[in-house]
């Protein structure tokens, strides 16, 4: 599916979502076919961040001149107004949640906000899929949020990881290696506290001193 394609009715994503977990989980399939899994790399990306005053679209290119994914690599776009996975990557383990802005998937926003302060050398940001920017604004300042919070209005994100839940939570060794399987739905307050933990103590396993 092309891109152009895909956001003609990214608008409609949340219910696409419950239909696809409903019926994945009618059929019994296997949740290790989401999210990007354990030893490749976070897909590069650009995108907006909600309380900037940025345009555009997400960047997903991975080199120049890729039309609609991006004029120029996506891990070269950087600036204060930008969350780029790339960059995070760059800075220590990362802890991304992948959301669309309704029910109760924001909740894990929350969830990550509050044990942040624990895990000071980890990169928590977050990505809404498709939502409206002024209702996003709202959400961040409404729980005082200060992890980064980008937004992906055409949906790009969501078939680029594979998700097929809400949130969906992946968990990369710095460089952007996959360290686990995604989380695929909202996890306990202290189940997230222990994902982010085994990735912490497995990233000094592998030579990182933060």
């Amino acid at each position: 599916m092309s891109r152009s394609r895909y956001a003609g009715f990214i608008g409609g994503f949340g219910l696409l979502l419950v239909v696809v977990v409903l019926v994945s989980t009618l059929l019994g399939s296997s949740d290790e076919a989401a999210g990007i899994a354990p030893g490749g790399k976070l897909a590069p990306f650009a995108v907006p961040l909600v309380l900037s005053d940025l345009p555009g679209d997400a960047n997903i290119a991975t080199r120049a001149h890729q039309g609609q994914a991006g004029n120029v690599p996506a891990c070269s776009v950087r600036g204060a107004q930008i969350l780029n996975v790339c960059q995070l990557a760059e800075q220590g383990p990362v802890v991304l949640a992948l959301f669309v802005d309704g029910g109760s998937c924001a909740a894990i926003l929350a969830d990550m906000q509050a044990i942040a302060p624990a895990f000071p050398g980890v990169r928590f940001a977050a990505v809404a899929i498709g939502a409206d920017r002024s209702q996003l604004r709202r959400l961040v300042r409404s729980r005082h949020l200060s992890l980064p919070v980008g937004i992906d209005k055409d949906g790009a994100l969501a078939s680029l990881y594979k998700v097929v839940s809400c949130p969906q939570v992946n968990f990369a060794y710095p460089g952007g290696v996959v360290q686990s399987k995604a989380l695929l739905s909202n996890p306990t307050r202290a189940s997230l506290r222990v994902r982010v933990t085994e990735l912490v103590v497995a990233s000094r396993v592998r030579g990182w001193r933060g």
